[in-house]
Order: C-alpha cells, then sequence, then structure tokens
C-alpha cells in the first residue's frame, strides 16, 4: 500500500513538471521572436535581409511558353527601390517592360516583394549572389524547369 502511494505522488509530479516546462518553452519562443524582429516588425535574426550582401543587379533568362526565353534584370538598391527590365527574347514584336519602385521583406526576412509591377514577377527569394524567381504565391517554383528560375548576381 505505501509502494503504491509513492509511486502516485511520483507520476502527480512527473506530470506537472512536464506541463511546467511546456509552459516555459512557450514563453521563451514568444519572447525569442519579439526580440527578432524590430519595431515595424521587420526581422533582425539570421536571414538573407541581415546576413547577406544582397543588393546589386541580377540577371538571367527564364523559360517562356510562347517565346525563347524572358530575359530579366533586376536590382535591388539598399534604399529599398527596385528597377526590373524583362525582354520577351524571339518575338517579333518584342518590347523591353520596365518597372521600378519600392519593395518590401515578408515576414521571414528572406524574399522580397515587388510593389507596383504589373507584368512581371513579383516575388523573390534571395540567396548568396543569386535570386530565385518565385510564382505568383510566393512559393518556390519546381519541375524539371526549376533551375531555369534563377537570376545570378553580376560582379
Amino acid at each position: 500500500m505505501k509502494y503504491s502511494y509513492y509511486l502516485l505522488i511520483l507520476f502527480i509530479s512527473i506530470g506537472i513538471a512536464s506541463c511546467s516546462e511546456k509552459k516555459l518553452t512557450e514563453t521563451a519562443q514568444k519572447e525569442e521572436h519579439s526580440t527578432l524582429t524590430n519595431k515595424e516588425g521587420l526581422p533582425i535574426g539570421d536571414n538573407s535581409m541581415t546576413s547577406l550582401d544582397w543588393d546589386g543587379t541580377y540577371s538571367g533568362v527564364v523559360p517562356c511558353a510562347d517565346c525563347s526565353g524572358i530575359e530579366t534584370t533586376l536590382t535591388l538598391n539598399k534604399d529599398m527601390t527596385f528597377f526590373i527590365v524583362t525582354n520577351y527574347l524571339g518575338r517579333n514584336d518584342a518590347l523591353e517592360e520596365t518597372y521600378n519602385g519600392t519593395f518590401k521583406w515578408d515576414e521571414t526576412g528572406s524574399k522580397v516583394i515587388l510593389e507596383g509591377v504589373k507584368f512581371a514577377p513579383t516575388q523573390f527569394k534571395v540567396g548568396e549572389n543569386q535570386i530565385w524567381q518565385l510564382d505568383r504565391s510566393g512559393n518556390m517554383i519546381e519541375g524539371d524547369l526549376a533551375d531555369h528560375y534563377i537570376l545570378h548576381k553580376k560582379p
């Protein structure tokens, strides 16, 4: 009888300790998250925005359904402005489309979103000396042609 009493006390103690630890872990995660963003809500931890030399000009030719490719050049400036030029290769009526304006970072600090662009890609994931053009929903493009949606930084 005495043995089962001690066993019951042990199980109750373990249950209480595990609940307290979970609450402490959730509190620590909230504090950590709040320290990884600044007053504007932008991330300040290790991410593309804070850890990479992301400003500069990126270029490449991305796939096109009805032409031989879309020559794309994107310049990102430290003052959060951009300039993008797209040229549809192989079309007789090919005209360069240009946009400039401001961009913002997503909440993770890994993607840039071009503001005010209508007929060119608007979201890019930033990496070391390259950026990936994303689909309209902001996801990585997958499939056999995925590697063709990478723009490389010019030296």
